[in-house]
């Protein structure tokens, strides 16, 4: 069984209880036109070109045999055709600055379980375990579970982070193998939803409500993206999704990350919508937790050094 990835994160302490490693695989349903790991939508991996990086001496040119680089408009830019590009990887080895690289990776499931038993001892100690994120695991769900399977038959923790855009089927199979369900919603209005992520929400509140009824550990994320998320109107709505399941499901919100301005450069994809954006104050976040705490939801408020 063999999946794409973009990385595996060792000693994360954001992802789930403990110290983790958290498994980032390629392909997402959504195109959430604010993504934080945009190199994470598409399943297909992809080169990559760190400007800043390039000497320009071109020797990546002259190894491409399908001629899909070329010398842009200073001598260390280089334009990928992605059309001709065939990732065979002729250019990465002969660049002497690793300038080129690939966006991800195919491996094996038994690959990435192997190094997510590694630091068993660190789970065992801290009470953490593995996650998988994305991209969404939903997107590769066999890869996905072979790998949970694997861990859990380890007596290891399992958590996934996922939007929930899925079939129900798909979803009621990774129950078995999740211990923690971390879930993304965005943005409660239909209409909105589908304007900045591609998608209509219908299934994915109709999944939340669905995982909520049968699995017992499950958190509920927001990311912050100003001006869109972080309204108080969607955040009510959302608050108010939660406690329509009758659970005290705790919600986070995870504040803008504007370091995903440099993945879009090297993607060659458009960026001006989070072009100078900042991460929220936190008198701004005191607010927004503030309206989660008026409509009764339980807070995760993020702690971790």
């Amino acid at each position: 069984m063999k999946g794409n990835i973009v990385d595996i994160k060792k000693f994360t302490l954001h992802d789930g209880p403990g110290i983790r490693t958290t498994v980032f695989l390629k392909g997402c349903p959504l195109n959430c036109i604010w993504c934080q790991n945009p190199e994470g939508i598409d399943s297909k991996i992809h080169l990559w070109h760190f400007e800043k990086s390039c000497i320009g001496c071109h020797k990546c040119i002259a190894a491409c045999d399908n001629s899909a680089l070329s010398a842009g408009d200073s001598r260390n830019r280089i334009i990928i055709d992605r059309d001709k590009c065939t990732n065979l990887g002729n250019c990465v080895e002969v660049c002497p600055t690793r300038a080129l690289s690939f966006d991800g990776r195919q491996v094996s499931a038994e690959e990435v379980v192997e190094i997510l038993l590694e630091d068993r001892m660190f789970y065992t100690m801290s009470g953490g375990g593995i996650t998988l994120s994305g991209g969404d695991p939903v997107f590769q769900p066999e890869f996905a579970i072979e790998i949970l399977k694997a861990c859990k038959k380890e007596g290891i923790h399992t958590a996934i982070e996922t939007a929930m855009y899925s079939g129900q089927k798909t979803i009621e199979r990774f129950f078995d193998h999740v211990d923690m369900f971390i879930v993304d919603l965005k943005i409660f209005d239909s209409k909105d939803h589908k304007k900045y992520t591609g998608v209509d929400n219908g299934l994915i509140k109709s999944n939340f409500e669905f995982i909520a009824a049968q699995k017992e550990d499950v958190l509920v994320r927001i990311p912050l993206i100003p001006g869109i998320t972080t309204k108080e109107g969607n955040i009510r709505g959302i608050a108010k999704l939660v406690r329509k399941t009758g659970r005290k499901i705790p919600v986070e919100l995870i504040n803008f990350n504007p370091l995903a301005e440099n993945k879009y450069r090297r993607m060659d994809k458009d960026y001006d919508l989070i072009r100078g954006m900042q991460p929220l104050s936190e008198s701004e976040l005191d607010f927004l937790y503030q309206i989660l705490i008026e409509e009764d939801v339980e807070i995760l408020r993020d702690t971790k050094i």
